[in-house]
């Protein structure tokens, strides 16, 4: 009997080994004479676990790791193929603890499946959603993406029924449907997580969303840091196209829709919808005036949807399960599942999709552990480099879109960066000013020269040079940078900067320095 065992082709994994395991894994095989298949499936996320392998079993999968290639015979000899057990053993992979508490809406295939197959994908449920998507009028597809709630998860947290709905009302002879995959916040993974683990349900949101709204052509827009996520989004495509769920006549309705990928340089401000659309067109990605809005004067001037890739990934669900069934999820108007991204100082990195509603203690606490280090956490930034600073005494806020925004963060794209009692929080407000400084796009006065002078400003507090009236500038140019910046880099760069100075003041009350007696 054929055993079949999975290795990770998911780039965390493949960080940490993940092909020399798959190597060692086939030689060992070859000259044992033993009959395996080894099945590079995504990651499940557990990155502290990476690289994390599988075996199938009759009473379901065995997980063992974290695994090099080293440990590869003596997991053989162990009894790996019957899963048995072993000092890396953990057991049925659905039954870690980490795995277990979540709710898998989006993410429930990333791990499990084959990403590259259509015929696994359709095996755990995939396509459902697009096959009722046909059936149905666009306008109640629409409908039903805006019943569920569902709102942008690139950041912004627009309902992503309402801009549809936009964009199928907008006249036009060529809509588009641009994803935007473009994740440049530090520690964060999800969207490649999805296009590496499981690209076919982004294939398929995209083909929903260009049905709903008449748009016959969409885009994958990535960077070219993501080489593993755009083999594997190629391919992907390519067996989509061929099996028909892509081209003139998506499986068989006689609606068409087809997409590609398109591969940016890299630049941070390319994730702002506006810039990535000027890169999409081979100009220079820099930030465009609103109005108009991209849903009416989008790609080539054109009717287009810009949405981001859990908000597309999410999509199948909705129209498989029905709006109700994802609208059950969560709290307030932030509804369904969020994929949280833990990095940083902490014991348990990887991602974690639940309802929006947990608070910010229970994920950094219990779901991440704590710290790497062992030390006390002193700061935990949520929504990348452009997310507030949140200290211990405000970890009872539960990660909800409007809670908040009401203690002055953000959630952006959910991922959270753990620090622990070393943290130099005036180092970490200069490094905001100075990330933005070096991502402006140059357009506008307050994000390129607020910047700059903020990352001035922030080193003359740290030499002790005027540190009141120094604080009281850095202050005055987060607001100029808040309300007048044309998009959210110098707009949002304010959030870490004012949140350091506010739950932090003692960093930016450097010690006098006292000169030595002669």
């Amino acid at each position: 009997m054929t055993a079949r065992i999975y290795v990770p082709r998911d780039a965390a994994a493949l960080a940490l080994g993940a092909d020399r395991v798959a190597r060692a894994l086939a030689a060992e095989a070859q000259s044992r004479s033993l009959d395996i298949v080894i099945v590079r499936n995504g990651s499940r996320g557990m990155h502290w676990l990476e690289p994390l392998v599988e075996v199938e079993t009759a009473g379901g999968r065995i997980a063992y790791g974290p695994v090099k290639a080293s440990d590869v015979p003596g997991l053989l000899d162990a009894g790996l193929l019957e899963g048995k057990g072993h000092p890396l053993c953990l057991g049925a992979t659905e039954e870690i603890p980490f795995l277990k508490n979540q709710t898998r809406l989006t993410f429930a295939r990333c791990g499990v499946i084959d990403p590259v197959s259509l015929d696994d994908y359709k095996a755990h449920g995939g396509l459902k959603g697009l096959e009722k998507a046909i059936a149905m009028a666009p306008l109640d597809v629409v409908k039903e993406v805006t019943d569920s709630g569902l709102r942008g998860r690139g950041g912004a947290g627009f309902p992503t029924g309402i801009k549809w709905k936009t964009v199928h009302d907008a006249p036009g002879a060529q809509k588009y449907i641009v994803c935007n995959a473009d994740e440049g916040d530090s520690g964060t993974f999800a969207d490649r997580m999805i296009m590496e683990g499981d690209p076919f349900v982004l294939i398929e949101g995209m083909a929903i969303a260009g049905l709903a709204t008449g748009a016959t052509k969409g885009y994958v827009y990535t960077r070219s840091e993501y080489p593993h996520a755009i083999a594997v989004m190629n391919e992907a495509v390519a067996a989509a196209r061929a099996a028909g769920v892509l081209g003139p006549s998506v499986l068989g309705s006689g609606k068409a829709f087809d997409m590609e990928i398109r591969v940016g340089a890299g630049a941070y401000v390319c994730g702002e919808e506006t810039a990535l659309l000027n890169s999409l067109e081979g100009k220079r990605g820099i930030v465009r005036a609103k109005p108009p809005l991209p849903a009416l004067q989008g790609f080539l001037g054109r009717p287009t949807v810009v949405n981001n890739v859990i908000s597309l990934a999410s999509v199948p669900i909705i129209m498989d399960k029905g709006a109700a069934y994802y609208r059950d999820f969560g709290m307030g108007r932030s509804r369904g599942t969020i994929p949280i991204q833990i990095a940083g100082n902490v014991k348990q990195g990887g991602l974690y999709e639940t309802a929006f509603g947990l608070t910010l203690g229970e994920i950094v606490d219990e779901i991440g552990g704590g710290t790497a280090s062992g030390r006390p956490v002193r700061a935990v930034q949520v929504g990348g480099p452009l997310g507030a600073y949140f200290p211990r005494a405000l970890f009872d806020t539960p990660f909800d879109y409007e809670a908040f925004a009401a203690k002055d963060g953000l959630i952006g794209h959910a991922g959270i960066t753990v620090f622990d009692d070393t943290v130099d929080m005036l180092k970490q407000a200069r490094f905001a000013m100075e990330f933005c400084a070096v991502e402006s796009c140059g357009k506008c006065t307050p994000c390129r020269i607020g910047s700059t002078r903020g990352v001035e400003t922030a080193d003359k507090i740290a030499q002790g040079i005027e540190p009141e009236k120094n604080r009281d500038l850095l202050a005055d140019l987060c607001n100029t940078m808040k309300f007048g910046s044309l998009c959210a880099l110098g707009g949002f760069t304010p959030y870490p900067v004012m949140s350091a100075m506010t739950h932090f003041p003692e960093d930016f009350s450097p010690a006098p320095i006292v000169e030595a007696a002669e």
